[in-house]
């Protein structure tokens, strides 16, 4: 079975590949391609509707911020793929129907040597595959204190996350027009018409000297 150093390792190899080939076509086509630019060429559509002004206009502010918080919380999504691993393992460690020691695979096993089972467990973990002291129950003990520690670390590093997804949407960073969104529910009071003879009377007025 393949370790996850050689899986990363496979990874790494394909994505260099891939790189390779990509660059090697780009340069291989600047280099063959002829080069004969003219000015339909050079406008923005060579068919269709004609150009109305210049192509160089500012793009609209609104879609980089829903871009800005998007990048933000799908990366931050990406951290739960570790501690699914650490605590799908752990879980599976401590499960009774699973045999962690050796003896518990057969009578004839070795009660101080981990099952092969377990031992893979510990390798996906990143552990190195030893029992410790306790035998079976001190492995499900540890494994145990493992997934309730990877479960609070998770449960903290959520909150967080739903924190600045509260502030951002408190803010009307989430809402398309924002400057309509932060008037939303304020009145706004005017003063009654006035008359045109109280504006003959008052004070200061052309018609009142």
């Amino acid at each position: 079975m393949a370790t996850p150093t050689a899986i990363v390792a496979y990874l790494a190899l394909f994505a260099g590949i891939a790189a390779i080939f990509l660059f090697a076509n780009l340069l291989i086509g600047r280099l063959v391609r002829p080069n004969l630019p003219n000015e339909e060429k050079l406008e923005v559509y060579e068919c269709g509707e004609p150009v109305i002004g210049s192509s160089f206009v500012q793009f609209d502010l609104r879609f980089y911020v829903v871009a800005l918080l998007f990048i933000i919380f799908d990366v931050e999504i990406a951290f739960f793929f570790p501690w699914a691993t650490v605590f799908g393992k752990a879980t599976q460690l401590t499960s009774p129907n699973m045999a962690v020691v050796a003896s518990e695979v057969s009578p004839d096993g070795n009660p101080d040597q981990l099952s092969p089972m377990a031992a893979m467990r510990f390798t996906e973990m990143g552990a190195a595959p030893i029992l410790g002291e306790g035998g079976a129950e001190g492995v499900r003990t540890m494994a145990r204190k493992l997934a309730l520690t990877s479960f609070a670390d998770i449960a903290v590093f959520f909150a967080v996350l739903l924190v600045g997804f509260a502030y951002v949407w408190r803010r009307g960073d989430l809402d398309w027009v924002r400057s309509t969104t932060n008037q939303r529910g304020e009145v706004v009071e005017r003063a009654p018409p006035r008359t045109l003879e109280a504006t003959q009377r008052s004070p200061g007025s052309v018609l009142s000297a």
